[in-house]
C-alpha cells in the first residue's frame, strides 16, 4: 500500500510523493527526482536526519552516529531508512533549490463560476495535468491574475483526490483578483499558476477537531472536510463559521451536505453584525463551548484575518485552555507587508522596490502565513539545527567580505541583545526575541545570497521563541558573549572559530528553548502567533 509522504522544505516549498511499499522516503523522493540531504544511504552518516511533524514510520537501521534512540523518540528519522507507516508530514533540513525542485506550475481553464454574493465569487479549475497537482488538504497556490503580473494566494477549497480545483475570493473595490471575477472573467479563460504552499494542511486525527473559518477562511476547511470524508476519522469534527454581514454567509449547503458524509460532524454560524440571518451573533469565540475544547485534548484548525487569529489565541489564554496543537492560517497582516490585511493581497512592485530587504521575496508574492501557535521541545531542536546548518553556510560564505563598517553594525546589534538580558535571565523577552532575531538574520541580509535569506526566513525560529521565551526567562549565560565572539572571529577570519562559536551557541539555545517549553508546558502563559517572520 502506498502512502503519500509530504516533504516540506524550508524555503516553504511542499512537494508530496506516493511511498510504496518497502520503499524508503528516499528512493521515492528520488523517483521522483527530488534529491533530498543524502550520503551514505546506509543510516550511518546522519546526513538526511528529518523531522517528522505527523504520521508514523519503520526506522529502519541505523547507528548512534547517524541518530541517537533519543532524537528517535523525539521525532527525528532518517529518510534513507525511514518506511512510512501512514500518512506522513516530513521537514527537509535544506531549501527546494538545494533539492533540485520547486513548486509545480500548472496552466488551467474556468469551468464554473459562482457569484454567491456581492462580497464572495467561487471559481472551479478544469487543471492540465491534474494527477501532477499533489496538495495536502488545506494549502494555497498562487494564481497569476489573467490580464496582468499580479499575483494572489488562494487556498483549495476543493479536497486533494477531486478532479477539479476550487477556490473562493472575497471580493473588495479595485483588488487585482477581485476586479477580474467581477467585470472579465468567464467560463474557458486560461489561469496559470503555482504550488502547492504552507504548513496549513490536516494532520491524522487522533483526537476532536475544532475547525474556526472567518469568511473565506472557509475554502482550506472545506478541502480539509473533503479529505476527512474519505475515510471517517471516528472523531467529533465541529466547525464554526464567522462572519461580518450578511452578503457574506456563503457554502451553508456544503456544510449541510458534509453532514450526511462524516458522522460526527457538526457546525454553526455567526456574524457580527446585528441583522442578519445567521442564529448567534457575536464572535466565534462565544459559542465554542467546553465540549469541543475537550479539556484540552483537541486539535484547532484557524483561518481568517489575523484579528482572528490573536483573538482566538487570547481567548483561549484567558480561558487557561492549551489545545493539543492549534493550526493557522491568516492573510498576511498589512503592518508586516504593506498590503491588505482583509483580503492577503501581497504589496506592489514599487513598495518592494522602496522597502527593499525588509519585505523577503516570498512575502512580496505569497500572502498566506501558516504554522502552529504552540511548539514542543522536538520542534525548537529541529529549528535550531536548521538555523545552524543555514548559519554554517552563510559562515563560510562571508567570512572574508565582511567590510568594517558591516562588523561595526553586527557588533552593535550584538550590544542590542546585551540589554535585554542579567545575571543569566531575560529582563525584557519582546526585545530580547526581536534584537536576537536581528542578529542572526544580519549575515544573511548582507550575503546578497536570496536563497540563503528567503531559507532563514522561512525557519519560524522567532514565532517559537516569542511563544516560549518570557519576562525571567532563564537563558544560558554565554548568549550575549557568543554574539561578540562570533563577530570578533571575523574580524580575525577565523572560519574554524567562527564555526566552532556557531555550534556551542546552537546546543546552548537547544537547552534554553528546551527548559522554556516545558515551562509553558507546566504553567498557563499567553499564545503569541507562530509567524514566519
Amino acid at each position: 500500500m502506498a502512502h503519500q509522504v509530504a516533504l516540506n522544505f524550508e524555503d516553504g516549498v511542499t512537494k508530496v510523493i506516493r511511498v510504496g511499499d518497502f520503499e524508503t522516503i528516499m528512493d521515492a523522493a528520488y523517483k521522483a527526482r527530488i534529491n533530498i540531504p543524502s550520503d551514505c544511504r546506509d543510516g550511518a552518516c546522519g546526513t538526511c536526519k528529518s523531522f517528522c511533524d505527523s504520521g508514523s514510520f519503520d526506522p529502519g537501521d541505523f547507528v548512534d552516529d547517524a541518530m541517537t534512540e533519543d532524537e528517535l523518540d523525539k521525532g527525528y528519522l532518517l529518510t534513507c531508512q525511514a518506511l512510512p507507516e501512514s500518512a506522513m508530514s516530513i521537514s527537509i533540513p535544506g531549501t527546494s533549490e538545494a533539492a533540485k525542485t520547486s513548486a509545480a506550475s500548472f496552466t488551467s481553464t474556468i469551468k464554473a463560476l459562482d457569484k454567491h454574493s456581492e462580497s464572495t465569487i467561487s471559481f472551479t479549475l478544469d487543471v492540465d495535468n491534474r494527477e501532477d497537482l499533489a496538495f495536502l488538504p488545506g494549502q494555497y497556490v498562487n494564481i497569476k491574475v489573467p490580464g496582468t503580473q499580479d499575483v494572489r494566494s488562494y487556498s483549495m477549497s476543493s479536497g486533494p483526490n477531486v478532479d477539479d480545483a476550487s477556490f473562493m475570493v472575497r471580493i473588495t473595490p479595485q483588488g487585482a483578483m477581485s476586479e477580474y471575477l467581477r467585470h472579465r472573467a468567464a467560463v474557458g479563460d486560461t489561469i496559470e499558476f503555482s504550488g502547492p504552499y504552507g504548513s496549513f494542511f490536516l494532520r491524522e486525527p487522533k483526537r476532536p477537531l475544532l475547525l474556526l473559518a472567518g469568511g473565506t477562511g472557509l475554502a482550506p476547511l472545506t478541502s480539509i472536510l473533503e479529505k476527512l470524508t474519505e475515510k471517517d476519522p471516528g472523531q467529533a469534527v465541529h466547525l464554526i463559521y464567522g462572519v461580518t454581514r450578511e452578503a457574506d454567509i456563503v457554502g451553508l449547503d456544503w456544510l449541510k451536505d458534509y453532514e450526511s458524509r462524516l458522522s460526527q460532524f457538526t457546525w454553526d454560524l455567526i456574524a457580527s453584525e446585528d441583522g442578519t440571518s445567521a442564529p448567534h451573533t457575536g464572535y466565534v469565540t462565544q459559542i465554542i463551548t467546553p465540549e469541543q475544547l475537550n479539556d484540552g485534548d483537541v486539535d484547532i484548525y484557524l483561518c481568517g484575518p489575523p484579528p482572528m487569529v490573536n483573538a482566538v489565541s487570547s481567548w483561549l489564554d484567558a480561558e487557561g485552555v492549551q489545545p493539543a496543537n492549534f493550526y493557522f492560517e491568516r492573510f498576511a497582516p498589512k503592518e508586516k507587508t504593506g498590503g491588505d490585511a482583509e483580503t492577503g493581497a501581497p504589496v506592489s512592485a514599487d513598495t518592494v522596490a522602496a522597502v527593499g530587504e525588509q519585505i523577503s521575496g516570498a512575502e512580496a508574492v505569497s500572502s498566506m502565513q501558516t504554522g502552529r501557535l504552540q511548539f514542543g521541545a522536538a520542534d525548537t531542536a529541529a529549528h535550531l539545527d536548521a538555523r545552524a546548518g543555514l548559519e554554517t553556510a552563510v559562515v563560510q560564505l562571508m567570512i572574508s567580505k565582511m567590510t568594517e563598517e558591516q562588523l561595526n553594525n553586527w557588533d552593535r546589534l550584538a550590544t542590542d541583545v546585551d540589554s535585554t538580558v542579567q545575571d543569566g535571565v531575560v529582563t525584557d523577552a519582546k526585545e530580547f526575541v526581536r534584537t536576537n532575531f536581528a542578529f542572526h538574520e544580519y549575515l544573511f541580509t548582507v550575503a546578497n545570497n536570496p536563497v540563503l535569506l528567503e531559507a532563514y526566513r522561512g525557519l519560524d525560529t522567532r514565532g517559537q521563541m516569542s511563544a516560549t521565551i518570557s519576562n525571567g526567562s532563564p537563558i544560558f549565560e554565554s548568549v550575549a558573549r557568543d554574539h561578540h565572539d562570533l563577530v570578533e572571529a571575523f574580524r580575525a577570519q577565523d572560519l574554524s572559530r567562527a564555526l566552532d562559536i556557531v555550534q556551542a551557541h546552537t546546543s546552548a539555545a537547544k537547552g534554553t528553548m528546551e527548559e522554556a517549553v516545558v515551562a509553558v508546558e507546566t504553567r498557563t502563559m499567553p499564545m503569541v502567533s507562530g509567524e514566519n517572520s
